[in-house]
């Protein structure tokens, strides 16, 4: 054999050499080992959560019965008052139509008034002289006497469209805005020098305070059609409060809508519940606030991690894989499934308690 075959040789003999080499640690690197857990006893939840706020159970809207200015604001938020607490003062800017017909009613009651007293005069002396019966008398004294209350009424209900109270009236006038119920201011739109318009049958009214029992709050929010049917009304939930952390109300739930509204494209379902507050911290009207409301429950059942399933292309069935042997492989191992709470799920065949299940995707330590 000539030196120039005799290299060539030697060079093919290291090329497969080192193929061969290659080839087994590719091999090698090809033999995977899984990491296997084992189903476990545990206490699912499935829950749905419902976004809105926390308002107060009753709030009052105190309106003013008078139209006007404001004229002075006394109190203002946060400040506890009583029902009849004074809390603001209106000054009352009049319509001259009003008023010129008031004025005109009081100078036809002034002229009733002086007539009937002219009367009463002349007859009290033809009385006393015994001219006239004693029944003439008192007919002229009872239309003395009409007249004089007619010209004090007249003038009273110039005096009300002129400032909006008269003399007697007291605690009752009008232009006195005061609390119609115990409670918290918890907002006073107005300032002084703003224009209100009286509540009537025909306008609600300029709103001058509003107030709350800021002892008792309801939670108020939404939930979706797909977890509105399996609320319970009087079931117990948990309320947390986005501006007090780490602390979860409790709560009843009273009310759930009959119709919904269509949100974004989903419809939505109004709910309350009653929170049951502590001394300890203060919640404000209008807090944001989730509710989580448990739909489903069980205890101490066989389960395992979601994150272990894997669904079958045709029949779209959960399945798993548990280890058969030492030499790791593994069986395909169709499932029935009950409650989850997103990371665990309840298992009720398919799986018995000592299997190793597969860890998808994620190599031994070994390797």
């Amino acid at each position: 054999m000539s030196r120039r075959s005799k290299i060539i040789l030697v060079i093919i003999t290291v090329l497969f050499i080192t193929v061969l080499i290659w080839l087994g640690k590719k091999n090698k690197e090809n033999i995977v080992t899984y990491d296997t857990e084992k189903p476990f006893k545990a206490t699912i939840e499935k829950k749905a959560v419902a976004t809105g706020r926390v308002i107060p159970l009753e709030e009052v809207d105190i309106k003013p019965q008078i139209s006007g200015i404001i004229e002075k604001v006394y109190l203002e938020e946060g400040v506890i008052v009583e029902s009849g607490d004074l809390i603001a003062t209106i000054r009352v800017v009049p319509n001259v139509q009003s008023l010129n017909s008031a004025n005109g009613i009081v100078k036809n009651a002034q002229l009733t008034y002086e007539n009937a007293k002219i009367q009463y005069d002349r007859n009290k002396k033809l009385f006393d002289k015994g001219v006239i019966s004693g029944q003439d008398y008192e007919n002229s004294l009872l239309s003395f006497n009409n007249a004089k209350q007619g010209l004090n009424n007249a003038k009273s209900d110039l005096d009300i469209i002129k400032r909006g109270t008269t003399a007697g009236l007291g605690r009752t006038a009008n232009t006195n805005i005061r609390a119609t119920t115990s409670g918290m201011i918890v907002e006073i739109p107005v300032k002084k020098g703003y224009q209100v318009i009286q509540s009537n049958n025909f306008n609600e009214g300029t709103t001058i305070a509003t107030i709350a029992d800021m002892t008792k709050m309801i939670f108020e929010g939404n939930v979706d059609e797909s977890e509105v049917g399996k609320l319970v009304k009087n079931s117990n939930i948990e309320v947390s409060i986005g501006a007090i952390e780490g602390k979860k109300f409790p709560a009843k739930l009273n009310f759930i809508a009959p119709k919904g509204t269509e949100e974004n494209g989903a419809v939505q379902f109004k709910i309350k519940a009653d929170v049951f507050l502590d001394d300890t911290h203060f919640v404000r009207a209008g807090y944001s606030a989730n509710a989580n409301i448990i739909l489903e429950k069980k205890d101490s059942v066989l389960s395992i991690k979601e994150s272990l399933l894997r669904f079958d292309k045709d029949t779209e069935k959960p399945y798993v894989e548990i280890k058969t042997n030492e030499n790791d492989d593994f069986e395909k191992k169709n499932l029935e499934l009950g409650v989850s709470d997103g990371v665990n799920v309840e298992v009720l065949g398919g799986l018995k308690e000592n299997d190793e299940v597969k860890v998808w995707n994620k190599a031994s330590k070994e390797k």
